[in-house]
């Protein structure tokens, strides 16, 4: 509908500086025509919407500029109270724990309809699973605000042991596990060290080096420099591999068989370990076809566990 549209656009724009037509088009699947057209609307009910010109140009709502009307519904606050309680999920937070606890009471007492039903449950607790994870979050959500260095020992995917003394920037969940952003005083660098490979964590109390801006732009940067080797595995699986395969590796089904065998291709970081113990997992039900250095590896480790259990 062209109001909850024109809503839409007022609360991105609310949320940013400058948007160019192209961007709201997309984000909203109309044409920049479109977009011209609920802007001169905006203007008319009495949202101040500015528009500049060149480089860098597009809309903008005047700082001056407020809602002052409640414009969320039912089904708006139940996402975000969803979306909260997903949140807690993974990650121990008092303050988290008291807006989540604002929010239910916002509707403690009444008797919310069929509709109002939580029907959408999430639950990210496999995360706060590491030994250390609970308590390393917690530290580090400190040392953040403080702006204070930690020293920890780092192991890295192919095993090797480092002491790192960083100052932390930012917890960043992903690939169901937490990760850290800082800035690495022994290599002089920004690095992205993962929570659970982190061991003998302190705060060192030292304040920072020099500050830091633009947090999010370094943990997008970080993310982009990932120049890990990466594999296409390309395997051979009886149906009963399916369901697993499909789910561990998310394998693009590459070919049918008529037996009910299939042919799938995914793709892994080398160096990490999870994908392989899975792998090996399944057993003979699974055949690796590509790529050579993989299948000699699977022979190679097959024969070092073979021949442990044969003594």
């Amino acid at each position: 509908m062209k109001i909850d549209r024109l809503i839409g656009i007022t609360m991105y724009l609310l949320n940013r500086d400058v948007v160019s037509a192209g961007e709201l088009a997309e984000r909203f699947e109309v044409s920049v025509r479109t977009v011209s057209r609920d802007i001169e609307t905006l203007n008319m009910a009495g949202i101040p919407v500015i528009s500049s010109t060149g480089s860098g140009g597009g809309y903008a709502v005047t700082d001056a500029f407020s809602l002052n009307k409640q414009i969320a519904n039912i089904d708006d606050y139940f996402f975000v109270v969803s979306a909260l309680q997903t949140l807690c999920s993974a990650y121990e937070n008092k303050k988290l724990d008291a807006t989540l606890e604002k929010l239910l009471a916002v509707r403690r007492g009444k008797s919310p309809g069929k509709s109002d039903e939580r029907r959408v449950f999430v639950d990210f607790g496999v995360v706060k699973e590491g030994e250390n994870i609970p308590e390393y979050t917690r530290l580090l959500e400190k040392a953040i605000a403080g702006e204070t260095a930690v020293s920890f020992d780092y192991t890295s995917a192919e095993g090797a042991v480092t002491h790192r003394i960083a100052e932390p920037l930012a917890l960043n969940y992903r690939w169901y596990a937490w990760y850290l952003l800082a800035f690495c005083s022994t290599k002089n660098d920004y690095r992205i060290f993962k929570l659970n490979r982190m061991s003998s964590l302190t705060d060192t109390g030292l304040p920072f080096s020099r500050r830091h801006e633009n947090i999010a732009e370094l943990l997008d940067e970080q993310w982009s420099r990932d120049d890990r080797e990466r594999l296409t595995v390309r395997m051979l699986c009886k149906p009963e591999a399916r369901a697993g395969v499909m789910e561990y590796f998310h394998a693009a089904i590459e070919e049918e068989l008529e037996n009910g065998d299939f042919i799938c291709t995914f793709s892994a970081i080398n160096s990490e370990r999870l994908w392989f113990s899975l792998l090996m997992s399944f057993g003979g039900q699974v055949r690796v076809l590509e790529p050579a250095s993989l299948i000699e590896r699977v022979k190679r480790t097959a024969k070092e566990i073979f021949s442990r259990y044969e003594n």
